[in-house]
C-alpha cells in the first residue's frame, strides 16, 4: 500500500509542478483554488469518455501500411480525441463561469483540466514502473500542458473578445478562434504522438516538436497577458 501511494505522489508531482507555474502566470488576478481543483478534477474525470472514444475508434482504424495507421492512431485517436474531450469540459463547465474574465484564464483552466488527465495517464501508464513515471514527467506531461494551454489561449480569446454568445456561436465570427485552439492542440499533440509511435529512430523527433508546443505556449502566455493588461478587444491576428 505505502508503494501505491507513493507511486501516486510521483505520477501527481509533474502535473502539480506544472500547476504552480500556470497559476503563478495568473497572479496578477488569480483564480479561485477550488474552481482550479475541480477543473483538474474535470481533465481526470475526461479520461473516461476519451478511453472509451479511443477504443472505439482503434476498432475501424485502418490495417494498412504501418506509418497510415501510426498517423490515424496519433493524430485521429489520440490528438483529435483526447484535446476534444478537454476542449468540452472547458466549454461546457468552465467557459460561462463568471471567474473566467481574462484571456489567460483560458489557458490556466484548460492546463488545469489537461493536467488532471495527465495525471490520470501517469497512473494508467507508469504506477507499475516508476521509469516510466520519470520519463513522462519530462514528456507526456508537459506535452499536455503546452497543447492544451495554447487551446485555452484561443478559447479565452473567443470569450473575451466576442462574449459568450461569440464562443458558442457557430454564426459567430469569433467563434473560429475556439476551433482554431482545438485544431492547433491537436496537430502538435498528433504530431508528437505520431513520431513515437513509429517505433523506429524517428521517434527523437518528438523533443522538437515537444519543444516547439512550449515555445508556442510561452509566447501565447505573454501575448494573452499584454492584451488583458490593455484590455483591448482586437490586436492584429497572430500567425
Amino acid at each position: 500500500m505505502l508503494d501505491l501511494a507513493f507511486s501516486v505522489l510521483l505520477a501527481a508531482l509533474p502535473a502539480a509542478i506544472l500547476l504552480a507555474w500556470f497559476r503563478r502566470q495568473d497572479r496578477a488576478r488569480p483564480e479561485p483554488v477550488g474552481l482550479l481543483g475541480r477543473s483538474v478534477l474535470y481533465g481526470f474525470l475526461a479520461t473516461v469518455p476519451a478511453a472509451a472514444l479511443e477504443l472505439l475508434l482503434l476498432r475501424f482504424g485502418p490495417s494498412g501500411p504501418r506509418l497510415l495507421a501510426a498517423a490515424f492512431d496519433a493524430f485521429v485517436v489520440a490528438g483529435l480525441v483526447e484535446e476534444g474531450v478537454k476542449y468540452f469540459f472547458v466549454r461546457r463547465y468552465l467557459l460561462g463561469r463568471p471567474e473566467f474574465d481574462e484571456r489567460m484564464d483560458g489557458i490556466l483552466y484548460a492546463a488545469c483540466v489537461s493536467l488532471g488527465f495527465a495525471f490520470a495517464e501517469n497512473i494508467l501508464y507508469g504506477y507499475a514502473d516508476r521509469t516510466v513515471l520519470f520519463f513522462r514527467s519530462f514528456t507526456a506531461v508537459p506535452m499536455h500542458a503546452a497543447v492544451s494551454g495554447i487551446l485555452g489561449y484561443w478559447i479565452g480569446r473567443a470569450k473575451i473578445e466576442g462574449g459568450r454568445a461569440a464562443a458558442e456561436s457557430a454564426s459567430s465570427d469569433r467563434a473560429p478562434r475556439a476551433l482554431r485552439g482545438l485544431w492547433e492542440a491537436a496537430f502538435l499533440h498528433g504530431a508528437y504522438d505520431f513520431f513515437l509511435f513509429t517505433r523506429s529512430a524517428w521517434a527523437l523527433m518528438a523533443v522538437p516538436v515537444l519543444l516547439a508546443a512550449i515555445l508556442r505556449l510561452l509566447f501565447l502566455v505573454a501575448d494573452a497577458k499584454r492584451r488583458d493588461r490593455k484590455g483591448l478587444e482586437e490586436e492584429p491576428k497572430l500567425y
